[in-house]
Parts: structure tokens; sequence; C-alpha cells
């Protein structure tokens, strides 16, 4: 199969790109599972831009460069907060029903970290409301085609550039290649790697992986954004209990009812998800409790059944009225602001290979993603690299800037092939989930971090070997992603020899001031 533009992944970013490059030749949208599976789809809390009467693309700026603790790339942000406002208005013109006052204006609400009220939401299910809105706009679009349940195995390359995929139909099993004059990664992050996540089981680092091995540039895979509160239940998969029932007034309490956040910080449950993140792992680890309490009976039942229906009736099924009762909550991997490095274009350093969205490193999060920046951020930069990929795809590759802190690393080399056993994906799945969550998680040491490299290299090598062997599968291929991200978040995290953002190591509790404005980069050998 041939097409001339090839996008991995059928989320806001992959369909902002598809329906933006339409018009200059055959769009392929490739998904591993069916067409609305995304992460997009599981965004709650919304989307930020300067639109309120109080607030500027200035405002917002200088609040995602706070979050992101030195490390954001200015330009990269200015490129979002500037563009935000009339990618909102783009969203509305497809269809969008984002939630409105009584005179019509929009509702925009407040999360952590952010000045203004600036967030644009469709009650607590804002991604499923874009997804939808892009989807509709998709399918009316001529030259798009959804090709489902094909899994993505490894990038083609001819004379180092990118000219298109390896492809598993996860239905019949044939394998075969999809070619196109440009692709597009937009597979989302790598949730997957770690025990506790609100990420969908699809969110296994595909693309970050894939890039890897093709020889890509990797940036800031230590900075994993680990939401603070998700449902806390032994009959329940992790639930995202989103950023905005803080925003509206949820606070934070112990079991025994006492409130700790301010404590930790001045703006209390209001500030970023990293000090929120680490305050209640703080107080599990003070307190041996499993969970801690995020309470909103203070407010109207009638308002939190209308602001927040999706997590009122997912709570209620487990029996929590939180009308009535405080929701255990714990933190869980959210994430993953780091990803194959890209350009203001979503341009990566091979040829005719273009990265958005969480796949992506723009340099717009920094050290910590500013909440509901991400599907912002998705529009912004997967219309910018569509407007490139029609008009300007012939310009060589883009190189980032020389950073302080790079790490050149080989993926290990295969173990020898055994037969004694066929392999356990799910088996080797766990492992790397429990391994990554006890050892390279909120809070990490230096002790902790070596030993996962020296138990992860081994089981990539593995795994690499029985991939090598055997047929390919879903199974395989996921397991194979996930320990090659799990991997470059160690790498990551051992090159960092300080605290900043998200990254928080005991033996380096401070920041350092050498290493601003250094992104993490992890070079092709």
């Amino acid at each position: 199969m041939n097409y001339d533009f090839l996008v991995l992944g059928s989320g806001i970013a992959g369909l902002t790109f598809a329906i933006n490059a339409a018009s200059h030749g055959a769009v392929a949208i490739l998904t591993k599972k069916q067409r609305s599976e995304s992460n997009t789809n599981y965004a709650q809390g919304g989307i930020a831009a300067a639109i309120g009467a109080d607030d500027s693309p200035e405002l917002h700026l200088q609040d995602t460069l706070v979050a992101g603790a030195g490390l954001c790339e200015r330009e990269a942000v200015e490129v979002l907060v500037r563009n935000g406002p009339r990618m909102i208005h783009w969203l509305i013109e497809l269809g969008a029903q984002f939630d409105r006052n009584p005179d019509g204006s929009l509702a925009l609400g407040k999360e952590g970290g952010h000045s203004r009220n600036r967030i644009i939401h469709a009650a607590d299910h804002t991604g499923y409301e874009i997804e939808r809105t892009l989807l509709i706009a998709a399918r009316k679009t001529p030259n798009i085609t959804l090709l489902e349940h094909y899994q993505a195995l490894d990038l083609v390359l001819t004379h180092g550039e990118c000219v298109g995929v390896q492809v598993l139909d996860t239905l019949t099993g044939d394998l075969f290649e999809i070619r196109a004059r440009a692709v597009l990664l937009a597979t989302g992050g790598c949730g997957q790697v770690y025990l506790h996540t609100s990420n969908p089981p699809i969110a296994t680092g595909d693309g970050i992986a894939m890039a890897w091995r093709a020889g890509a540039v990797i940036a800031n895979m230590e900075f994993i954004q680990f939401h603070p509160t998700t449902l806390y239940h032994t009959d329940a998969p992790s639930f995202l209990i989103s950023e905005a029932v803080r925003g509206e007034g949820g606070i934070l309490k112990r079991r025994d009812g006492y409130r700790f956040m301010p404590d930790y910080d001045p703006r209390a449950e209001l500030a970023p998800r990293d000090i929120v993140a680490r305050a209640i792992d703080a107080e599990l680890k003070k307190t041996g409790d499993p969970c801690v309490y995020l309470d909103i009976t203070h407010l109207d039942a009638e308002f939190i059944k209308h602001r927040f229906p999706t997590i009122y009736q997912t709570c209620l099924q487990y029996g929590i009225d939180i009308t009535r009762e405080p929701i255990p909550v714990v933190p869980a991997a959210h994430y993953t602001c780091g990803g194959v490095w890209t350009d203001l274009n979503g341009r990566t350093t091979i040829p005719r290979l273009y990265a958005c969205g969480e796949v992506a490193y723009t340099g717009v999060h920094g050290a910590n993603r500013l909440a509901s920046n991400s599907l912002l951020e998705a529009l912004v930069f997967a219309e910018r690299a569509a407007q490139h990929a029609t008009t300007r795809l012939e310009e060589p590759p883009p190189k980032p800037k020389p950073s302080c802190i790079t790490t050149p690393r080989t993926p290990s080399e295969p173990a020898p092939a055994t037969t004694d056993h066929a392999p356990n994906w799910d088996a080797d799945r766990l492992q790397i989930r429990k391994l990554m969550q006890k050892k390279v998680g909120i809070v990490r040491t230096v002790q902790r971090l070596q030993e996962a490299q020296c138990e992860l290299e081994p089981l990539a090598a593995r795994i690499e070997a029985a991939y090598q062997t055997l047929p390919p599968s879903v199974e395989s291929c996921e397991a194979r992603n996930l320990v090659a991200c799990a991997l470059l978040i160690t790498y990551s995290a051992l090159a960092r020899k300080e605290s900043r953002g998200l990254h928080y190591v005991l033996d380096y509790p401070d920041t350092r001031e050498e290493f601003a404005t250094c992104p993490t980069l992890i070079t092709p050998p």
C-alpha cells in the first residue's frame, strides 16, 4: 500500500494532521485498535487557551514556563500560547460542544499552576468530545482512509529517510509494508510502563521505541508526570480523577481528616502536579495508608453531578457517592513529557519522519507539564507539521541544539535465542511495570535507578531475541516497546544529576543552575 501521508495513531494529533494534509494528497491513519481508542478519549479536565477577558497569551506563557521549571523551550511555548485561541475556534467551527455560561460565552475552569481561568471543557469528558468532533470531520474529509487493527512494528528507512512502516494485521497475522512520502508518529505516550497509570492499555510507547530503534534523537524521558489523583479501589482499574476537581475546590485529606497540602505549598491543592504528587507520596509513606482522600462534599450535589458526570457515575459503580463521601485517590503515571525530539514544525532528526502529541518532545512542557496544555500542544503542532509536510518536505532534517546532558545509548544486543520454553509476554510486561513503579517512580535514588538498569538490560535482550525468533504479535511488540521505553526513562534519570520538576532524586535534591535550559538528549550510536 502506498499513500502520500501515513499517520500512526488516531487521537487528536493524528486526526488534526490528517484533516490538514488531506487536501494535498492521500492520507492513511493507522491504529492498532479501533479509531476512537486513544489517550485523547481519556482526557477529562480540558484544554487550556488564553481566551478570557482577563487573560493573555503572555500570562499563559509565564504559567507554562513556571511549571516547566526552567526547561521549557520558550519559542515553542510562544508558538503554543499564541496559536491556542485560534485552534479552539477551529474545533468549535468543526462542531465541538464545549460548556458555556448562561450568556453564551465559554465556561472557563481553573487548574493547578494556572493564574487565570482558561480551561475550556465539556463537563469532565473534554477529550472524548474533541475526539468525536475530529473523527466526524475526518470521515467527511476526502482522501482520508482509516485502517483499524494494524500494529506498526518498525519504521522503514531507505538511505536514512523514513519511507514507511512495517505493519502487522492483528486480525489475520499478515505482515506487509505501508509506504508514504511522509510519516507522522502520533502514537501517544508510554504510561503502561508503570504499574499504576491513568493511561489506556494501548499506551505502550510504540512510537518512541520505533523512533529510537530507527536512530532518532530522544529527549527528556526522565520527566514522567504522575497525576496526583486516580481512583483507588481494589475492584477498579486506574481511573483518573480530573485536576478540575481540585480546581473547583476539592480538598486533599489524610484518613484522619487532616488537610495536608498547605504544609507543602502555599497554593495547596492548586500547586503544580509534581508538587501535589510528591506530597501525597510523602504522606502515604509517613502514615502507611494505601491512599489519601479528595473531598468535594462541601460543594452543591447537583453542581457535582453536572460538572463531573463521568467521575460521579464511575465512582458510584464502586459504591462511592462523591456528593456524600471523599474519593480515595493515589498518584499514577499520567503523561510522558519527553519523547521523540522535534523542531517547531514537528520534524524529527530522521528525514520525512514527523512526531506530534505525547509521543513528541517539542520543548513545551519542560520538566513538568502545565495542566491541560497537552491537548493544545497536539492541536497546534499537528497543524504545523501538516503545513510543513505538504509544502516543505524536501528540507534537510533539523538538529537539536547541543545539550549539557547527552547520553548515547545503544539498544542491548540480543541474547542467544533459547527454545526451552515459550516467552510469557504478559509476565514480562508485568515485571517491567512493577520494576518501574518501585525503582523509577515519583521519588528516585541513584541506587534504585542503577538496579533498574541492571534488571532491564538483560530483560530487553531476552525480549528482543524472542521477538526476532518468533512470528510477531501485538503482545511481543508491546513488550519490546515497553522495555525500550523503560530503559530510556532509566538512562535519562541517571544522567540528570539534580532534582527538577517531575524528576526528584534523593541523592541530588537540589536544582543545579548548570542544568537549567538543558534537555536530556539520548542520541543514536
